[in-house]
């Protein structure tokens, strides 16, 4: 069997998989109202790329769901501001189609949202990468399907510090654990061992989950799933994430914050 094939039937089956453990979860997200399903590096690195692809009609019900590859987070800038950058696939209620964006959090400014392309249908993939540049310490560029999409972004304190991050989450818009569904595939996630490039597979990696997300892990890919219970509120008798927020801003969102590392 072609690998190309090979790797498309072994995707359909965990697509499956994850989609009936996650039918099981309760409620979503904890005080914070975010959950998350994806990998990190466990060391700092200088960059990170993913193809990444919605692979269903997601139900975001409230708040917004994204898929994205990042560096930085809450407390990562000089003196512990928050600093980091991002690029992925955002989606929002009543929104048709993805949305590619890209977010910068510079120490002690509100986090920026730029859009770079609307109404992505879904199964389109995209290859997104955020990357210090070659000969330039602390200064960042993202990709957009092999083209840079933003100017060049000076990041303080940010040349090799940081460990980068592919992964994917929602945010119940503050209705107390209502979930979104969403089921992105990850391939191909690779990391940069050398300003400017030096790409390699993500290899050595910690898991990032909530509880009522699945994960399904192939050597440098993932599917990371969560299915939908509109009516669902954290309650005593509801699994309820204490999970962290996840930095996006479309339509004045608030901002918030890229998720802890969890050893797997």
């Amino acid at each position: 069997m072609p690998n190309r094939i090979r790797l498309l039937v072994v995707f359909l089956a965990v697509a499956a998989a994850a989609l009936a453990g996650a039918s099981r979860a309760f409620a979503c997200g904890g005080s914070s109202g975010y959950t998350y399903a994806g990998m990190a590096s466990r060391l700092p690195r200088y960059g990170i790329a993913a193809r990444v692809t919605p692979l269903l009609g997601f139900d975001v019900v409230s708040g917004h769901v994204a898929g994205w590859v990042g560096v930085g987070g809450p407390g990562e800038g000089p003196r512990g501001s928050d600093e980091w950058i991002q690029i992925g696939l955002s989606g929002f209620p009543g929104v048709t189609g993805n949305d590619v964006y890209y977010e910068v959090a510079l120490p002690h400014h509100y986090p920026a949202y730029h859009q770079v392309a609307a109404d992505l249908p879904f199964g389109r993939t995209v290859k997104v990468a955020v990357l210090e540049m070659h000969n330039r310490p602390n200064w960042w560029r993202v990709w957009f399907d092999r083209h840079p999409v933003s100017r060049p972004i000076r990041l303080p304190d940010s040349h090799d510090r940081w460990s980068p991050i592919a992964t994917a989450a929602s945010w119940d818009g503050g209705s107390g654990g209502a979930c979104n569904g969403f089921l992105y595939s990850f391939r191909d996630v690779a990391v940069a061992f050398a300003p400017g490039g030096g790409w390699r597979a993500l290899a050595r990696n910690e898991k990032i989950t909530s509880s009522t997300t699945r994960l399904r892990r192939a050597r440098a890919s993932f599917i990371a799933a969560e299915a939908t219970r509109p009516s669902a509120r954290c309650s005593p008798s509801a699994r309820c994430s204490p999970s962290l927020p996840e930095p996006i801003g479309r339509a004045r969102l608030r901002p918030a914050r890229v998720p802890r590392i969890v050893a797997a």
